[in-house]
């Protein structure tokens, strides 16, 4: 089975090193490449500086051949000179950002990227991806000036790229690049907003809100029940080892929000993880029972003891009859003055009859809501 995080066959992650601009290193660095008959991209984004640049890398490496190519030049001497670079009559390109997009090289493993503190996050790793193209190990140099103190999302910026350097990294690259920039405005041009301070998940439930709202469709409060039952509901990590494929399990049955989702959920777990163990079973139930419980407007169930505590939300539209009647069909329950429904288990201990006897009673209680 392919996923996104499988690389082509022989392909290297690329080693990512964030460093002061010092010449020696610099000069080291090149000599390391050009002495394995590979290539160097420098990345200078500054075009009325650029040959001056050029110039000092000259002075480092006396024997390199060295080229320029920035985005100001003429169509036609800009692609003679990346054909140039691509045949190897070049061993450093000094360049802008322009290559962000180019050609793939396979020769060129080694690159530096001067004043890497003023980048993106998704264009450092775009720039990164230039080198690295082929069964050669890769190096890119991420050059920050020595006497400039970074600001903090700066720093973020390249520690992440120094750390998410494997193989199939892009989307925790992209997930930390929305996290430290925010999304941009789903109702405007502006590549900002509110996402940002609020998160992305809460952001898009008020605006679903606010749209219905204002087509005068009625919207139920959002009610978040929390349920205590004692019961054994986590995914053995003996039937997914994986921390990561666990966490995904987990948000997957969290987001099954009825029966036939947590249908295919179980299915997708079984064909993938084989035989679904009774723990993860119950975590289904537990799921569609929270989910039930939202729609009636529960607060919280907890289990004390052999008595499950229903507490009721202010706004929940349960029928007062309906209530009533379940109370006097169960043998012990109450209801309390305090708006507490109290139903004794009578006997079930089992976690499947605990969750059987609770299903019961809340599609009892839906029904009259």
């Amino acid at each position: 089975m392919s996923v996104i995080e499988t690389p082509p066959k022989d392909r290297l992650a690329i080693n990512t090193v964030v460093a002061p601009f010092q010449p020696e290193m610099i000069r080291s660095a090149l000599e390391l490449e050009l002495g394995r008959g590979g290539q160097v991209y420098f990345l200078h984004n500054r075009v009325d500086s650029i040959w001056t640049r050029a110039a000092t890398i000259q002075e480092l490496v006396p024997n390199a051949r060295i080229g320029v190519g920035h985005g100001q030049m003429g169509e036609a001497e800009l692609e003679k000179t990346m054909l140039r670079f691509m045949r190897h009559e070049f061993d450093i390109l000094v360049c802008t950002t322009i290559i962000e997009n180019g050609l793939d090289i396979p020769l060129a493993n080694t690159m530096f990227v001067e004043n890497a503190e003023r980048y993106g996050l998704s264009e450092l790793y775009q720039l990164r991806g230039r080198v690295g193209r082929s069964n050669r190990r890769a190096y890119a140099y991420l050059l920050v000036p020595p006497d400039t103190e970074l600001t903090e999302v700066a720093r973020k910026r390249l520690a992440a790229l120094k750390e998410f350097s494997d193989l199939g990294a892009g989307f925790k690259i992209a997930a930390l690049d929305l996290e430290l920039r925010g999304a941009g405005n789903l109702l405007g041009g502006e590549q900002h907003g509110h996402i940002n301070s609020v998160g992305f998940d809460t952001y898009v439930r008020l605006l679903d809100e606010t749209v219905r709202e204002l087509k005068g469709e009625e919207v139920a409060p959002e009610i978040h029940s929390t349920l205590n039952l004692g019961l054994d509901i986590r995914i053995p990590p003996d039937y997914i080892a994986d921390e990561n494929q666990r966490l995904r399990a987990y948000r997957q049955i969290a987001n099954a929000s009825d029966a036939a989702a947590r249908e295919r959920t179980e299915k997708e777990l079984e064909d993938r993880y084989g035989t679904v163990p009774e723990a993860v079973r119950n975590l289904l139930e537990y799921s569609g029972l929270k989910t039930v419980a939202e729609q009636i407007g529960i607060e919280a169930i907890d289990r004390r003891h052999n008595v499950l505590t229903v507490k009721f939300h202010k706004q929940t539209r349960v029928d007062p009859a309906r209530l009533m009647n379940i109370v006097s069909q169960t043998r012990g329950a109450q209801f309390t003055p305090a708006g507490v429904l109290l139903l004794p288990l009578d006997g079930h201990t089992g976690a499947g009859e605990i969750l059987r006897f609770l299903a019961e009673r809340l599609e009892q209680l839906r029904a009259g809501a």
